[in-house]
């Protein structure tokens, strides 16, 4: 069994992608070629916004949007506790401090309530100016934009959403990728929508900001690539991988995306009574990066990894460790706020096989495992 079937996918799409590949080389059209440009507009398109600036990864497209946004020294940036690294490393790499903020345990989304609470610790201690919230969109929900964007307003912060795992998710019939100011996704492999190597991209209506990504993605070009007006960085994506996310964007709008939630639906019809389940919320549609369940402790967690490892099932741990206890920003003054729901998640939190190829037969056996424990 696998966690995410890349390979089942790969068999379903193989002619498709085959074609598409050999193209770009019979072309040798590798970088910056035409599919490049044709994908940006597929994916504008289908999230709804006027721009989409692709790049080299998605850590690389948060590192831009910090960029464009003039992000830098004496800012506050608001992360989730509860994420993956690159949600705050980036912050912290443009020299801001990123401010973690707690989460709610039913969604695994950034906390309205200890947002505000860390906003304000820091406006009173005056040391830093608040400029932005990196709302993380985890595990394929899209955060909760409907008092997000108020608190935004209120105190003047900008909104750049990391939908690494939320490409595909939706609000009030809204696409992820279009709730920030700056919205991000990644393309790697095991994300929703995922390419055959690092790939990511940038989503605004802003067109002064998507002129300046575009220019700062290539060395800060300005007219051609040896016109450089700003300092940039390399970050593209290449036509390859553009032309295979062009197969996969297709499979995804068509069938993918509905399987996956099929597949959910079922987990969360069987589990219901047995585990804590994630909670999809009125309104809210998850593209499904992850299904994860909480156990009731880390002892509880750990065993019920272990039998299913044994009998040939694989999980995930996300997220194993918080934020605020990662080494790296040991020497920075993060945490404002209380941080127990985070430090408990990590403590209980696994992740169930699950993509839009898993079988029920394969899903049965997932759920035989944790009945038994």
């Amino acid at each position: 069994m696998q966690f995410r079937d890349l390979q089942t996918q790969y068999k379903v799409l193989k002619s498709q992608i085959d074609s598409a590949v050999t193209k770009v080389m019979e072309d040798a059209d590798f970088i910056s070629g035409s599919k490049v440009k044709e994908l940006e507009d597929q994916l504008a398109a289908y999230v709804g916004v006027k721009h989409c600036i692709s790049c080299g990864n998605g850590t690389d497209a948060l590192t831009l949007a910090l960029m464009a946004l003039e992000i830098g020294a004496g800012d506050a940036v608001f992360v989730p506790d509860f994420t993956f690294f690159a949600s705050g490393e980036t912050v912290a790499y443009e020299g801001a401090v990123p401010i973690f903020v707690d989460v709610k345990e039913d969604t695994f989304n950034i906390c309205p309530d200890s947002l505000v609470k860390a906003i304000q610790k820091v406006k009173e201690e005056g040391k830093l100016i608040p400029r932005a919230v990196v709302t993380v969109d985890l595990f394929g929900q899209p955060a909760n934009y409907r008092i997000i964007k108020d608190i935004a307003k209120e105190y003047g912060l900008f909104i750049i959403e990391d939908a690494a795992q939320g490409f595909g998710g939706a609000l009030d019939g809204k696409r992820a990728c279009s709730f920030g100011d700056i919205s991000t996704t990644s393309f790697f492999p095991a994300k929703p929508l995922g390419c055959y190597g690092d790939g990511g991209a940038v989503f605004t209506d802003n067109d002064k900001w998507a002129d300046l990504i575009r220019s700062l993605r290539i060395h800060g070009k300005g007219t051609d690539k040896y016109d450089n007006i700003r300092i940039g960085v390399n970050s593209r994506l290449d036509t390859i991988q553009a032309a295979i996310l062009q197969i996969k964007l297709k499979a995804f709008e068509e069938n993918e995306l509905l399987a996956v939630n099929q597949a959910a639906e079922f987990y969360s019809k069987e589990l219901i009574n047995v585990v804590k389940i994630p909670v999809i919320k009125e309104g809210f549609y998850s593209s499904w990066a992850q299904y994860t369940i909480i156990l009731e402790n880390e002892r509880e967690r750990d065993k019920l990894q272990a039998q299913l490892k044994e009998q040939g099932i694989p999980s995930m741990i996300y997220y194993p460790k918080p934020m605020h206890e990662q080494t790296a920003f040991a020497g920075l003054d993060c945490c404002k706020v209380d941080l127990n729901i985070s430090s408990s998640l990590c403590r209980r939190v696994l992740a169930l096989p699950i993509h839009p190829y898993i079988t029920k037969e394969e899903q049965k056996r997932v759920i035989e495992v944790i009945n038994t424990i």
